[in-house]
């Protein structure tokens, strides 16, 4: 197996102020753990590229790109707010390198130059919808990455599977007229963005779950409606949008899971992918707060990716 890990430095340098929960720290937390387990040995860690405005506009309205674009400070100390974003004058540039990651990823996979990869990347994507920033997010990194699948590469089915505690929004709208595209999340009920699952579409299994949920229901869930729905769907490529807040002890969520959960997840996700999708996988970090939690939960998810567990 190789996986790769995309980043780029300035992803630490975005942030929206010191007691923001998505904090810079949250990468170097990831990047430490695989280092002090020693799998950093075995990864392929490759530079994410800018993604093009071509890219981002498949997903994201021009107004919405020129809007953030045109909104990023130019002093060190000053945030703008952008549509429920906060924006420092690094930014733009993260936001580009972000969603260039999940891109650069998309096109090595579908190449064969490796066979999975996880983003190591922020801001976060999967509640920027296609006309505005929204929770902690600019754009939509795996609804681009998903859509360069489809409009680039010609895939004919995708699926985008989203673990994160809070319910990935701009993904459900990006995708809610698109069968092409199926979106298969859990989420915890009642919190932020207060939304889930109001539409009951075929290609959209959104679950909501209750506070204090652990591995065992979201097991069933994965195992009841997740996976006989990906096999009906028969995704040529998977990608995750893969939050870690939903790891008992996040500040932002109510849930209980622990990092086995997290790599049992990711090896029914790469079963379905290897009968499906040649094993066509790319992961793009979101939530997790917890940076002892976040790095432990993200050590499983890319060790199972990687098949080192």
């Amino acid at each position: 197996m190789t996986t790769a890990i995309y980043s780029h430095p300035v992803c630490k340098q975005h942030e929206m102020g010191a007691y923001h929960p998505d904090k810079p720290e949250r990468i170097q937390a990831i990047e430490d753990v695989l280092m002090s387990s020693g799998i950093d040995k075995s990864l392929d860690f490759r530079t994410a590229p800018e993604a093009s405005v071509e890219d981002i506009s498949r997903v994201h309205l021009i107004d919405t790109i020129a809007m953030v674009r045109d909104n990023v400070p130019t002093e060190p100390d000053d945030y703008y707010g952008v549509g429920g974003m906060w924006l420092n004058m690094y930014s733009w540039k993260a936001a580009l390198r972000s969603a260039g990651a999940a891109v650069a990823a998309t096109d090595a996979v579908i190449a064969g130059e490796i066979d999975n990869a996880f983003c190591l990347v922020r801001p976060l994507g999967h509640h920027a919808t296609p006309s505005a920033p929204m929770g902690f997010a600019v754009f939509n990194n795996i609804a681009i990455a998903a859509m360069r699948a489809l409009k680039v590469h010609g895939l004919e089915r995708v699926a985008i599977i989203d673990f994160d505690v809070h319910h990935g929004n701009g993904t459900d709208d990006a995708f809610a007229h698109e069968p092409r595209v199926m979106m298969a999340s859990f989420y915890q009920m009642f919190i932020y963005p207060f939304c889930g699952n109001e539409r009951q579409r075929e290609h959209m299994v959104n679950v909501a779950l209750h506070e204090g949920a652990a591995g065992d229901d979201v097991r069933r869930v994965v195992t009841n409606q997740w996976l006989p729905a990906l096999h009906a769907h028969r995704p040529e490529m998977i990608f995750i949008s893969a939050g870690f807040d939903a790891h008992q002890g996040d500040p932002l969520g109510g849930m209980a899971l622990e990092d086995d959960d997290y790599a049992w997840m990711t090896r029914q996700i790469m079963d379905v992918a290897d009968r499906h999708a040649k094993g066509r996988i790319v992961s793009a970090l979101e939530g997790g707060y917890n940076l002892s939690t976040l790095a432990s939960g993200a050590l499983a998810h890319i060790k199972a990716l990687a098949k080192l567990n």
